[in-house]
């Protein structure tokens, strides 16, 4: 797959962290907009590549982070507008077949609830999801650079754009 993401890197913002290391990552039209039973096609593209999925569902309309693990949220069906990188981050319009990777504690909100959104969540194997509202402890950094690194780009595997970006 020849798809290229934007990369957004995000500073501090309000009680979100953000990662200073690893750059958020958007892919439009990581599945086709005709492609039948979206949610099942974003399942078995993750775990190809590594990123078995966890959920179906929403995306919070809260600002959240998570901790300790990476995230990739595939948007299976409807449109709406993240707010990625805490209160001053940047509104983010996604749709049916778009992608959002987020590194370790990147902050993002739902700003506009759809009854149809459908999200399919997904993080490397053995992550354990934290949902944070809270500014991290002390040792913020030291715990989102412990996090394990995915060596796969969750849409287009090893050869993709995740394995470069986020080199350390």
């Amino acid at each position: 797959m020849d798809l290229i993401p934007e990369a957004i890197q995000f500073g501090p913002s309000g009680a979100m962290p953000n990662n200073p290391w690893l750059p958020m990552l958007v892919y439009r039209g990581a599945l086709p907009a005709d492609t039948v039973d979206m949610a099942a096609a974003f399942e078995a593209l993750f775990g190809r590549n590594g990123w078995p999925a966890q959920w179906r569902n929403g995306i919070y309309s809260y600002h959240h982070y998570h901790a300790d693990v990476h995230e990739v949220l595939g948007i299976a069906r409807g449109a709406t507008e993240v707010l990625l990188g805490g209160p001053e981050g940047l509104s983010v319009t996604v749709a049916a077949g778009d992608v959002i990777v987020l590194p370790a504690g990147t902050g993002h909100r739902n700003m506009t609830p759809e009854a149809d959104l459908l999200t399919v969540g997904a993080y490397p194997p053995g992550a354990v999801c934290d949902v944070r509202r809270d500014p991290l402890p002390p040792d913020a950094l030291a715990r989102m650079r412990s996090v394990s690194f995915p060596m796969r780009d969750p849409v287009t595997g090893a050869a993709g754009a995740l394995p470069r970006l986020w080199a350390r």
